[in-house]
This record gives structure tokens, sequence and C-alpha cells, in this order.
């Protein structure tokens, strides 16, 4: 007997139809309904982009010659800007106030956390995350009143330190950047324990359970599992936190205002104080653009300790 084994050649498109390089799902006709949404991107957030290079070189301002004839001035705000003392001296605060904050801080007090709460009971784990968190939901401007009145002369801290017979301090004084810099860990600690919690619950336990009987001890298996495992959420974690804390402007300005005598002017506090204080808006967008290049520098420098494979 004898079988008649036919196959079959693949179907055609029509004539009429051609593939189109969108894919052979999504085709101009399904993409049509996000083009206004695409175009309301484009207007609200490439169209402000623009404009602020544009006003990055130009003489623009609120008030005088440069509000009511802007003029082409190049590279003069950039060079202004780099002949200022006092934007070296926000440069420097920024970095410090960057790396105590959210390099160490914030990342150092967020894996002890997440590590503290994997072994915790499931009570105190739920306490102490709801507090961590509390403080991260809170906005701005109330953190910072809360960390104002917690630091200062008659506040809580002070209030603590009496009673057990230590000495007083005045950090928003003596040292604000050190201030401020607790403030933010306080409060932006909770995004980097959540990242390293996820992180953690995806760690075969049958690892550590494996390096253990080979006498691996808690510390051994941290540097040799726990931190190599981890570290593709540590860069990621790294780059997010320090391009939010390079933005911090609302937890400074009301703990400090940038003071005493420019103690805790980070850049986006002068950025604020020379667009609108002074009213040179082509300046202090200038500086704006040079704090998006530091920011868009250090998400490289992170880029770089994500593994070979992450990157692809």
């Amino acid at each position: 007997m004898s079988t008649d084994v036919r196959t079959e050649a693949p179907r055609r498109a029509p004539s009429g139809t051609r593939r189109t390089r969108l894919g052979d799902r999504l085709t101009p006709a399904r993409a049509l309904p996000m083009l206004p949404a695409g175009l309301l991107l484009l207007a609200f957030m490439l169209g402000p982009i623009i404009y602020s290079l544009y006003l990055g070189f130009t003489d623009s301002a609120i008030r005088g010659s440069g509000a009511s004839d802007t003029s082409f001035v190049g590279l003069s705000n950039f060079t202004d800007a780099f002949t200022d003392g006092d934007f070296w001296n926000s440069v420097v605060l920024t970095l410090v106030f960057t790396i105590i904050s959210a390099v160490i801080g914030q990342n150092v007090m967020g894996m002890l956390l997440a590590l503290l709460m994997e072994r915790a009971h499931r009570v105190l784990s739920f306490a102490v995350t709801s507090l961590v968190i509390a403080a991260w939901i809170l906005p701005e401007v109330v953190a910072g009143y809360l960390l104002y009145t917690f630091f200062a002369d008659e506040g809580s801290l002070n209030t603590i330190l009496a009673g057990l017979g230590l000495p007083t301090q005045d950090l928003l004084f003596s040292a604000p950047i050190i201030a401020v810099s607790f403030a933010n860990i306080w409060r932006g600690t909770a995004f980097s324990m959540l990242v390293y919690s996820a992180a953690l619950s995806s760690v075969p336990g049958d690892v550590y359970e494996s390096a253990a009987l080979d006498g691996a001890g808690p510390v051994r298996r941290f540097r040799s599992i726990t931190l190599p495992l981890l570290r593709p959420a540590i860069a990621t974690n790294l780059m997010l936190t320090t391009l939010q804390t390079l933005s911090v402007f609302g937890l400074i300005f009301i703990m400090t205002g940038g003071g005493p005598a420019r103690q805790s002017q980070t850049l986006p506090l002068y950025m604020y104080e020379q667009a609108f204080s002074y009213g040179q808006l082509g300046y202090g967008t200038a500086v704006a653009l040079l704090l998006l290049l530091i920011g868009a520098a250090a998400s490289l420098a992170y880029l770089r300790l994500l593994p070979e494979e992450d990157k692809r």
C-alpha cells in the first residue's frame, strides 16, 4: 500500500499586502490610535527638552535686557559657570551629598534591612517594612519639615541627647550637608530595601545550603554568593538612587535653604537661585544641563558594573 504524502507549500501573502518594518503584529493601522499619545509626548516632553537646550545658549532672563530681547550667547553661560567659585562649591557639595546619602547610605542601609528582613519574624518584618516605606511615601516638603524639627536646636534629637546626659548637636549650622544627607538616607532607604529584597528572593536557597555544608560562614556566603548574584540589582539601584539624589531640591530647601553661607547649596538649589532669585534663566538652564551631564556620566559608569549578558 502506497501512501501519498504531500507537503503543503507555505502560504504566500496576497500580492496586494506587504510586510512593514513595524513587524507582523504591529501594523500602521494598529499603531494609528497611538498617534495622539505620541504627539503629546513629543509636545510635552521632547518640546521642553529642546527649549531648555535653546535657553542654555541664550541670555534669557526674567527681568532686565534679557527679558525683552533674548540673544544667542554661545558657550558664555557655560564658561561663566566654570569660572564661578559658587558653582564649583555646589558641584562639590552635590557629590558629597550624593555619595554619603545615596551611594553609601541608602544602598548600605537598604541591603542591611533586606538581609535582616529576610530572616526576621513575619510580624517584625511587616512592622519594620511599614515604617521604612512610610518615610519614603511622605511628600518631600513634609519630610523636610519633620527632619528640620528633628535636627533643630530645640528639636527631638537634642531633647533625647539632653535626657541621656549627652552633649547636644547643631548639625543644621555646623555641618548642614551632613544633616540633609542623613535626612535623605532616612527618606530614601525604602526604595533600596525593596529592590534588594526582590533580588534576594530570587536567589536559590540550595546555593546557600551547599555553601554552608562546605563550611562557608555567613560573611563568606555573602561575599562569594550574595554579592555576585545581586550585581545587576546593585548596579541598577545605584544608578536610580544616584539620579534621584542628584535632583533633590525640596528636602534641602526646606531644611537649610542652601545655607548657612552656601554650605548646603547643591546644584539644584544653585540653579534655582540663579534662574529665579537672580532672574537669569539662560544661565540657570545651562547649570541644569551640566547637572544632566553629571547624571549621564554616572549612569554610564554604573552600566559598566552590569554583567555583559545583562547589557544586551
